[in-house]
C-alpha cells in the first residue's frame, strides 16, 4: 500500500508483492515449496553481512520494491534467499509469516523482553498479532497489552489472550517494561515512551513514519519520556536467519496467523480495505 501511494518508492517498472509462496520450477530443488521473504539480497561481503547483521547492508534489495515481486504467476528469485516452508503450514497461512512474523520476531528478540515482563503493543495488524501469539508461547508469564484505535482490533486481541486492549491514548494499570510500535504515526509513540518503565525500550516495527504529525517530537518530555535510561529502538528488514527462526519455531509452537483470503482479481479491493483499517490478522492473495 505504501508503495502504490508513492510513500516509499520503488524502481519502475516493478511486480509489487512480498511474503510470497509458490513452488521452485527451475534451478535448486525443483519441486520443493518454498517462501520469499522481504530481503531478495544483500551484498555477502561487507562487515554487516559478515557479522549477521545482512538486513543493514548498503546492497539491501527488496522484493517487490527492488526485485519483482509476487503479483504473479511467477517470479525470479536467488536460490539462497528462499526458506522450505513447513508442512504443517498452508500456502496462504505461511505467506504471513515471512515478513510480518519475522519482523514480529526481531522486534520481539530487541525488546530484550524476559519471562514475566510486560509487553505493550501498539497497533495490531499482521506483525502484532503473530508477536502476541508468540509472546504467549515463549513468555507465558508475561502480560500483553494492546493499543489501538480500532475497536475491532481491541476485540481480536482480547480474543487472543491480551489481558487489557484500550485506545493508543489510553493508560492500563502499572507501566510497561516494552513496547513494540507497528503504526506509522509519531503519536504511539509518544504515548509509549511514557507508559515505559525506568530501563524500558520502545522498539519501532515501521518502515516509515508519516509527516503529519512529526511536531510531536519536539514536544517530548525529557523527564518523563526520556529520562531513566528509557530507550527508543528501530527494527530494520530482517535477516534470513530471522524467517528461518520464525518458520521454526512457529512449525514446532503451532503459531498459526489469522488471514483473509482474496482472488488476485480481487487484489484492489483488499488494499482498499487495508487502507480503511479492515484487517484482522493478515490478507493473502491467492494465484
Amino acid at each position: 500500500l505504501d508503495e502504490i501511494e508513492g510513500r516509499i518508492k520503488p524502481r519502475l517498472p516493478i511486480i509489487l508483492g512480498h511474503q510470497v509462496v509458490g513452488i521452485v520450477k527451475a534451478g535448486e530443488h525443483i519441486g520443493q515449496r518454498v517462501g520469499v521473504a522481504w530481503i531478495a539480497s544483500a551484498c555477502g561481503t561487507c562487515r554487516h553481512c559478515l557479522s549477521g547483521d545482512e538486513n543493514l547492508c548498503a546492497e539491501f534489495k527488496a522484493t517487490g520494491r527492488d526485485m519483482d515481486g509476487g503479483y504473479a504467476e511467477t517470479m525470479k528469485v536467488r536460490a539462497d534467499f528462499v526458506h522450505p516452508i513447513p508442512e504443517l503450514f498452508s500456502d496462504s497461512e505461511a505467506a504471513p509469516l515471512l515478513c510480518a512474523g519475522a519482523i514480529g520476531y526481531r522486534s520481539l528478540r530487541l525488546t530484550n523482553l524476559q519471562n514475566g515482563q510486560s509487553l505493550g503493543l501498539m497497533g495490531f495488524g499482521g506483525s502484532n498479532h503473530l508477536v502476541l501469539k508468540l509472546v504467549r508461547h515463549k513468555f507465558p508469564k508475561s502480560n500483553i497489552f494492546v493499543f489501538s484505535r480500532n475497536p475491532e482490533e481491541r476485540e481480536f486481541a482480547l480474543s487472543l489472550g491480551a489481558v487489557w486492549a484500550g485506545a493508543i491514548t489510553q493508560s492500563p494499570l502499572g507501566a510497561l517494561d516494552a513496547v513494540i510500535d507497528t503504526t506509522p504515526a509519531w503519536g504511539p509513540v509518544s504515548e509509549a515512551l511514557k507508559r515505559i518503565k525506568p530501563g524500558g525500550r520502545v522498539v519501532v516495527n515501521a518502515i516509515r513514519k508519516e509527516e503529519a504529525d512529526k511536531e510531536i517530537l519536539m514536544k517530548l518530555d525529557y523527564p518523563s519520556q526520556l529520562w531513566m535510561e528509557k530507550e527508543i529502538k528501530s527494527v530494520a528488514n530482517v535477516t534470513r536467519a530471522d524467517v528461518r527462526e520464525f518458520l521454526r519455531i512457529a512449525a514446532e509452537t503451532h503459531i498459526k496467523p489469522e488471514i483473509q483470503e482474496y482472488e488476485l482479481k480481487d487484489a484492489n479491493q483488499a488494499l482498499v480495505e487495508m487502507k480503511q483499517g479492515k484487517i484482522r490478522g493478515a490478507k493473502v492473495l491467492r494465484m
